[in-house]
């Protein structure tokens, strides 16, 4: 069985989802979104979403993460935080000495809805689907989350086999 950690990273929130992949059946087992508080600093804001996700690591203990790719096109003051973000979710998956693979938003939206210019409500709709889920996971980073769990769930087989 595998364990697999999908994150959406942000400052504001940060949406997370758990996955088992057992023997090709894949169910989800947690998902949810952290959230800061914008009146408290960035240092602080960063340091909160450090300590966050280090819980959920040591909660689930996946096996691998998947994380989404930066991108942005016309926000650089956003694109930088989210960066930041980023660095801390890959600073402590390298301090838990869990593999890290990343995909970009396009890869997974053309692996879960079969086209990369998928809607995010698509999105939404195809992982509650794949996963039997009773209602489409909310806010939208929750469900990007597991869209990326899943994402990597699908493409950890494939690599395997070609090594």
């Amino acid at each position: 069985m595998m364990t697999i950690l999908g994150v959406d990273p942000g400052t504001a929130r940060i949406g997370w989802g758990v996955i088992e992949d057992n023997g090709g059946k894949i169910s989800a087992k947690a998902y949810g979104c952290i959230t800061t508080d914008k009146i408290d600093s960035p240092s602080e804001r960063l340091a909160q979403l450090y300590t966050a996700f280090t819980k959920l690591i040591q909660t689930y203990k996946p096996n691998e993460i998947g994380v989404e790719d930066l991108f942005f096109s016309t926000n650089a003051k956003t694109a930088i935080a989210v960066g930041q973000a980023r660095g801390v979710i890959l600073l402590a998956c390298a301090q838990a000495h869990i593999p890290v693979a990343s995909y970009s938003p396009m890869t997974v939206k053309k692996t879960i809805c079969g086209s990369g210019a998928a809607e995010k409500t698509q999105v939404g709709k195809m992982v509650t689907r794949l996963l039997r889920l009773k209602e489409v996971p909310t806010p939208d980073d929750t469900a990007d989350a597991l869209a990326i769990a899943v994402t990597h769930g699908f493409s950890y087989k494939i690599k395997a086999k070609l090594l």
